[in-house]
């Protein structure tokens, strides 16, 4: 066993140095583009990297030997590279980014210290699906929740602003895991026949009309639609996987498109984000400026980008959060978009693997919950980008900023971890 695990070891030490080289020499090209001077600090900011990445290395050493070698690389180098995209946009968010990229790295070593075996959050499952819920409803708790941008996901406590949905997403993939190992036999039993489809006893399929009416809940009170269909969604595909009956997907698929249709009769909010998916250049000067702008600097960018900090991404409203990605796209080009998602299509797959390697019903479910959540993210914000789909305000996992969403996606990436070790 020894001998199987120190080569896993290594290859994740050789790459954590890699990807520390790769985001130090970004870093530096970045300032070199703005100021034409060697930054003054990149000597500690690689090793400040290196001591944040080499502190997952030894915690993954003492507590998860045989984990997955490929996860923690892949995530150190998007956040990495969104940080200097950051430092490039926004010192003052940088700071703060740093600052959420220590506790999330805490909260990462501290997940695999606690939870020493992934089936153990299975006793849990109504306490996390309680907190889940709570942690979902948190913004439209007066005087903490906010409104921002015309969402309301937010809450302040003191000084502190954070989106307690990243947790909620956490929290529910456990308790559907949980719930689905229970109940997949009854839900894969098809018993009721409805045109060409067979479909299990009507009784059977109240969790998705009360996932469904949870997830309208989120969209009519919080007013978006991008952490409705992940919540909705993240259980349908977990029901699919559980199951292993497509036709839960076209049920599910009909429900959202009901829900979408009816918060668009309801809100202007997504009437306008629709419209300006449809046709932004008849929004211009108002609800479609930042798409326009961003597709202008993609398209600028062309195949290998204007170079780091000789571009202008400046002028895209809520660059360093929502529209990162287009950032990405000016400087990098096409060449470093498609690496972009090349390192999510990487986390992606190994997660896949994972959960198809576990050996317990459990570990499988929540593999591919966490992975799905991940990979659903970054498709969403990255398609909303591109104009592929209507846009949301859900952060680019591991590079937007947003502090609550990167500790909840190093919670995530430990679980995962967790699992690949087999216990």
């Amino acid at each position: 066993m020894i001998q199987a695990v120190r080569p896993r070891r290594r290859t994740e030490l050789g790459l954590i140095v890699l990807v520390a080289l790769i985001v130090v020499s970004a870093y530096i090209l970045a300032s070199l583009g703005r100021t034409s001077e060697m930054p003054a600090n990149a000597g500690p900011f690689l090793g400040i990297i290196l001591g944040l990445l080499l502190l997952a290395h030894v915690a993954l050493r003492i507590w998860a030997p045989t984990a997955d070698s490929i996860l923690l690389p892949m995530a150190g180098l998007l956040n990495g590279l969104g940080y200097v995209f950051i430092a490039r946009l926004d010192h003052r968010l940088a700071a703060l980014q740093a600052t959420w990229t220590i506790l999330g790295v805490g909260a990462f070593v501290l997940t695999l210290a606690v939870v020493r075996r992934a089936r153990d959050l299975e006793r849990y499952r109504y306490t996390l699906a309680f907190l889940g819920v709570a942690f979902l409803l948190l913004p439209l708790v007066p005087h903490i929740g906010r409104n921002i941008n015309g969402a309301r996901l937010w809450v302040r406590v003191g000084s502190i602003t954070f989106q307690p949905g990243e947790l909620a997403k956490l929290a529910l993939a456990v308790f559907f895991a949980s719930y689905l190992v229970d109940k997949r036999e009854l839900q894969a039993r098809p018993t009721w026949r409805v045109g060409p489809l067979f479909l299990p006893d009507p009784k059977h399929l109240g969790p998705i009309v009360l996932a469904w009416g949870a997830s309208l809940v989120v969209l009519f009170s919080e007013n978006d639609l991008g952490t409705s269909f992940l919540f909705f969604a993240l259980f349908i595909a977990m029901l699919w996987v559980a199951t292993g009956r497509g036709a839960y997907l076209g049920v599910g698929f009909t429900l959202f498109v009901a829900g979408a249709g009816l918060a668009y009769k309801t809100f202007a909010h997504a009437r306008s984000r629709i419209q300006v998916w449809i046709n932004p250049w008849a929004h211009a000067q108002t609800a479609g400026y930042q798409v326009i702008q961003g597709l202008y600097a993609m398209g600028s960018g062309g195949l290998a980008g204007s170079g780091l900090g000789l571009g202008s991404p400046t002028r895209i409203p809520e660059v360093a959060t929502d529209f990162i990605f287009a950032a990405i796209g000016e400087e990098l080009g096409l060449l470093g978009t498609a690496a972009i998602v090349l390192a999510f299509v990487i986390i992606v797959g190994t997660g896949l693997r994972i959960a198809l390697r576990a050996e317990r019903e459990f570990d499988k479910l929540l593999a591919t919950g966490l992975t799905f959540t991940i990979g659903l993210q970054a498709f969403i914000i990255m398609a909303g980008v591109t104009r592929l789909t209507p846009l949301t305000g859900i952060t680019l996992p591991f590079i937007s900023y947003g502090g609550s969403s990167l500790v909840a996606n190093y919670v995530l990436l430990a679980l995962l971890l967790r699992i690949s070790t087999g216990s």
